[in-house]
């Protein structure tokens, strides 16, 4: 598994570059656009794209199709691998075409229905949401068969490439609003261009690494083709049950929408640090493990299998339980360095609270990211739909339960319950995938895991009170200057990765076994 660890440390090398140019991104963002009205519109609008990004390029086209693909690399010939190939690029861009053009002529309607409140609510622009998502929309053709060549290299063991090119992404967004914002009437629609070149830039990026490999795909049409049949009947579930967590985001993005302006922005910005160690770790171990974990169920090699989930869960649970805490501990410090200013301190204790509650369901997130592949692997796409189905219902009813009267008795921060929804539903999901693995016998947790647990425990309360003890209060961030902000905030990031690290190896942990095994 040491292989596995270097290609996983690679992709979250390369995600890590992607996530400091993303909150660079969204630093300009919020600087360059304040929070209000036309911020709002244009976080709503990429939403859209952004939630068909997830169910389809990095959601359920890519588990369906890895499975497939790996099992025609290892038991077909090359010319029936490439016939696979061909078919389902041309079918999977007629697909996103069509779905493509249908976004941009149903802009106004889409608007209404995923941010309705755009429509009822003061200083809300629904005219120019709408025509933000007529830009973004077509981004998720490009992205889509961008992740088409991302699969491919993945299965070849090429992950450094697809684990690169969001960086592309948000290096476009950036010179968009930087350079080329004051040359439009509104000058947020220079982001949601930005957003339409990222797509072409990150599908462009990939093809000379396919064109080496010989894998570059052909127009090729068959109506019926075993192939094609084969990955739409895995993907057709897989579109929901990969992508719970986004849909209950999204039913978050309907409903802040009702409470008023600035809430989707909060909720935004919160959530985009809680992605930062969910890309980095949760999708870069899943990525990682669903080719092996196919390869292994192809050769019908189940302890191997059993192995490498073992591998993978332990993992995640060592980078999730230090990280959960670290962002409640330090989200206003976080906030204040990295998206707002000083200036904007209301804005800051805002997005804190959604922030803290977002956080309590990360470990949850990266489990979900970690177990799922165990049953795309073996080709069952239906079971995780099921489950998925019971995390959005329970989502809708503590949305519902939590929010509901929080915002009618007027208490601040009713975003912050929406997030908590979304971090219970995550515990509902990961549980049942977990105990649905085990019950089918496909996972079986190794010995020692309570002794882990409580290593790792020992480890996060000896970091939580090295941050306590070195923290500023808060009067300190709302005044110091940038550059004091982010040292300080670098140096207790540091400080309680050394400590978490150090108790943890003085515990009995040996984490170099550990990773390499």
């Amino acid at each position: 598994m040491a292989s596995l660890l270097k290609s996983s440390a690679a992709i979250s090398a390369m995600t890590m570059i992607s996530r400091i140019l993303g909150l660079v991104r969204d630093m300009v963002l919020f600087h360059l656009f304040p929070v209000g009205g036309a911020t709002d519109a244009f976080l709503a609008a990429n939403k859209i794209p952004n939630l068909l990004r997830r169910f389809v390029a990095e959601g359920a086209f890519s588990l369906a199709f890895v499975p497939v693909l790996a099992e025609y690399k290892e038991t077909k010939s090359k010319e029936a691998l490439h016939d696979l190939l061909d078919h389902v690029a041309t079918t999977l861009a007629l697909i996103l075409f069509v779905i493509s053009v249908i976004g941009v002529i149903a802009a106004p309607l889409l608007m209404m229905v995923f941010a309705p409140g755009f429509q009822t609510k003061a200083g809300a622009e629904p005219e120019l949401a709408a025509s933000l998502l007529r830009i973004t929309f077509p981004y998720i053709f490009f992205i889509s068969l961008s992740a088409l060549a991302s699969s491919i290299l993945n299965t070849w063991g090429k992950f450094a490439i697809p684990a690169f090119t969001p960086v592309l992404l948000n290096v476009v967004m950036i010179i968009s609003m930087v350079f080329f914002s004051p040359y439009f009437d509104e000058p947020i629609t220079a982001v949601a261009w930005g957003v339409f070149m990222g797509g072409i830039a990150q599908l462009a990026f990939q093809l000379p690494a396919l064109y080496r490999l010989g894998m570059i795909p052909k127009f090729r049409y068959k109506r019926g083709h075993e192939g094609v049949k084969k990955v739409l009947k895995l993907m057709t579930p897989a579109l929901f049950g990969s992508s719970v967590a986004q849909v209950n985001l999204l039913l978050n993005t309907v409903i802040a929408s009702l409470l008023g302006e600035g809430f989707i922005s909060w909720l935004y910005s919160s959530d985009r640090f809680i992605e930062f160690p969910l890309a980095l770790f949760g999708v870069a171990l899943g990525v990682v493990i669903l080719p092996k974990l196919s390869k292994d169920y192809a050769n019908t090699n189940a302890e191997s299998f059993n192995a490498m989930m073992n591998w993978a869960i332990k993992l995640a649970i060592l980078v999730a339980i230090p990280a959960t805490v670290g962002l409640i501990l330090l989200a206003k410090p976080i906030l204040v360095t990295v998206i707002y200013n000083t200036d904007a301190w209301h804005d800051v204790e805002m997005a804190s609270m959604s922030l803290i509650t977002y956080s309590l369901g990360l470990p949850a997130f990266i489990l979900v990211k970690v177990l799922a592949p165990g049953f795309y692997s073996r080709q069952d796409t239906k079971t995780p739909v099921k489950i998925g189905i019971i995390s959005v219902f329970v989502n809708i009813v503590l949305s519902a339960v939590i929010v509901y009267p929080w915002y009618k008795l007027g208490y601040i921060g009713p975003h912050a319950g929406l997030a908590l929804a979304v971090a219970v539903a995550a515990y509902v999901n990961a549980s049942m995938l977990y105990l649905t693995l085990h019950k089918e016998k496909v996972l079986t947790i190794d010995k020692g895991y309570w002794s882990y647990l409580l290593r790792i425990g020992l480890a996060v309360v000896m970091m939580t009170l090295s941050i306590l003890y070195l923290m500023p209060e808060n009067d300190w961030w709302q005044t110091a200057l940038i550059w004091s902000r982010v040292g300080a905030l670098l140096g207790l990031v540091v400080t309680a990765m050394v400590v978490y690290l150090l108790v943890l190896t003085a515990s009995g942990v040996n984490l170099r076994r550990m990773l390499s095994h």
